[in-house]
């Protein structure tokens, strides 16, 4: 049976604040055989849910090269609004992923090249990225894209920029997004630039996920981001390093809990992980520090001890190393506002 997509929010109309929106912003999401149904649906309910807390904030339309439905990678189907053909000056131009990207249609990629340059914004999701850069449109930009894919968009255009840590990335009016749960993030990010704080922390409580990750929030942990080591001994190391980043995680204390020598066991660590363990480390207490600051009230000083941080210090340049920021300005832009 096919499904329209795009139907009518649950959010209830119901409470205040209500802000008075003078222009609205037509949301335009282009489908194709091969799109990955959450890329679509996600930010669709974000946009939709400030629809319908704020009345003529938006107009969420969904296009397909010649209107027919599409058939999603998960098997749904989906009935578009539109042909491309019939749809016009949309604020919000939106791609999604999906397999269908990997070799998108030359329609839809006309079409993107012709009507792209004129959207006030051009967002992608996921792979979506693949289709603007086809089209030309992300030349010269700073993007990103599903971690599996940075390599290829990078390969394939190399005048684009690509940033494979970031969950979404903004560069002038382009915004672009990791993979498939990011594009939420994403929506989030443009509703609370639209319309204000309040009301995307409405749509986020709504959807159950935090008002929004930041932005350059890694899109995997360190535990994803390097390989799972084929030993016995190496994985209970990678299990301790996360259960205890304020432990003793030099190289000689790591390698004696591995009974094994100090260097045999830095280089077994890294040709089965395909990362040095003092940069796992590393990665693993900014992690740690990370989730504390947002997630706890806990001050500077109890964060960096129980991160394994020496000294707040040391905490900082880390931060500042990797993030761009410090603690204290992380958690004042990403901490999520308590729930009243």
């Amino acid at each position: 049976m096919a499904e329209k997509v795009g139907n009518p929010s649950l959010l209830p109309r119901a409470g205040p604040p209500r802000i008075e929106v003078m222009t609205q912003r037509t949301v335009l999401v282009t489908v194709f055989d091969g799109v990955q149904s959450l890329d679509v649906t996600g930010p669709m309910e974000v946009f939709t849910g400030a629809e319908r807390h704020t009345p003529g904030s938006y107009r969420i339309r969904t296009a397909s090269v010649d209107g027919g439905p599409v058939r999603t990678s998960s098997g749904l189907t989906v009935v578009p609004d539109a042909s491309l053909a019939d749809t016009a000056g949309p604020h919000t131009l939106l791609v999604p992923g999906g397999e269908g990207t990997r070799d998108p249609d030359p329609r839809l990629v006309e079409w993107l090249r012709a009507h792209g340059p004129r959207a006030p914004r051009l967002v992608s999701v996921c792979t979506g990225a693949i289709p603007l850069a086809r089209a030309g449109l992300l030349d010269g930009r700073r993007v990103t894209t599903h971690w599996a894919y940075c390599d290829k968009l990078a390969r394939d255009h190399p005048a684009v920029r690509v940033d494979p840590d970031p969950i979404f990335v903004r560069d002038g009016h382009v915004a672009t997004s990791a993979g498939v749960t990011a594009g939420i993030d994403l929506a989030l990010a443009l509703v609370e630039e639209d319309l204000g704080r309040q009301v995307a922390l409405t749509v986020a409580r709504h959807l159950v996920v935090f008002l929004r990750r930041p932005g350059n929030q890694a899109q995997f942990s360190a535990q994803l981001a390097v390989q799972t080591a084929r030993r016995e001994p190496l994985r209970d190391v990678q299990q301790w390093i996360s259960e205890h980043p304020d432990g003793d995680l030099g190289v000689e204390a790591l390698a004696a809990r591995a009974a094994l020598s100090p260097r045999h066991f830095a280089r077994a660590f890294q040709a089965e992980t395909g990362m040095t363990p003092g940069r796992y480390v590393d990665r693993v207490r900014v992690e740690h520090a990370r989730r504390l600051l947002e997630d706890t009230t806990d001050g500077i000083e109890q964060v960096a001890r129980a991160s394994g941080y020496g000294t707040p210090e040391a905490m900082r340049r880390a931060f500042l190393r990797t993030l761009g920021a410090s603690p204290a300005e992380y958690r004042r832009r990403f901490r999520p506002a308590p729930v009243a």
